[in-house]
């Protein structure tokens, strides 16, 4: 009967190192798929983004309101989309020039220049009439249309023999401004101001309205 006891033994620690094997491997394969809790290398050493930390404009908020390039007061973005009779969404909200939050249709931020010295703007002179022993000719002008371009602080005079068109070409034929921003120059007594995809008009400094759109290029091919 000895044989049959030890027979017994042997298959019984054999199922027994079978099982603990069995869990082993088990173990091994299910945390292998788990993978490890710490984060990538890529999200420890690149950029982290927060997006709780990014800023939220309330429907309360008193901003800066410009309207036509003009600043009127302090007013909720709501508010300051009524008195531009504008949807809220078509108003940019940036900083402008004072560091403030600011409401405004496109490129409004950027206040409208001074009118620049009348020495910059005087019209052109006439050559002198003709000697009385020759036929009495026409008035020949000795300049034209003078251009001027506003940078930094002060007026400077690009010619003073310039077509409206010739003088915008030459202010801002591939220049582009980003929303928020603008350009000011001027042409006899009409101000000048390039904003993003157009330039645009006024005869009083304050009034603005469309006077050329800009392609993609930077370019205007209506005034060709």
């Amino acid at each position: 009967m000895q044989p049959s006891n030890d027979k017994r033994i042997i298959i019984a620690v054999g199922a027994a190192l079978a099982i603990l094997a069995a869990v082993v491997l088990a173990l091994v394969f299910s945390g292998g798929r788990q993978g490890s809790a710490e984060p990538p290398p890529a999200a420890q050493g690149g950029l982290t983004v927060d997006v709780a930390d990014a800023p939220s404009l309330e429907p309360t908020r008193q901003l800066r309101c410009f309207v036509e390039g003009q600043y009127v007061g302090m007013a909720t973005l709501t508010e300051c989309a009524q008195r531009n009779g504008l949807a809220t969404e078509a108003l940019d909200v940036g900083i402008d020039a004072t560091g403030a939050l600011a409401a405004a249709p496109t490129a409004a931020f950027a206040p409208v220049p001074e009118l620049p010295p009348v020495q910059l703007t005087e019209k052109p002179v006439t050559a002198p009439a003709a000697a009385p022993t020759t036929p009495a000719a026409a008035p020949v002008q000795t300049g034209g249309t003078a251009c001027l371009r506003h940078a930094g602080s002060e007026w400077r005079a690009l010619s003073s023999n310039m077509s409206l068109n010739q003088c915008v070409q030459a202010l801002y034929a591939g220049t582009c401004v980003r929303p928020g921003e603008a350009q000011y120059g001027r042409w006899g007594d009409l101000t000048l101001r390039l904003v993003p995809r157009r330039v645009e008009q006024s005869s009083d400094n304050s009034r603005f309205r469309t006077l050329a759109e800009q392609d993609r290029n930077c370019q205007f091919p209506g005034l060709n």
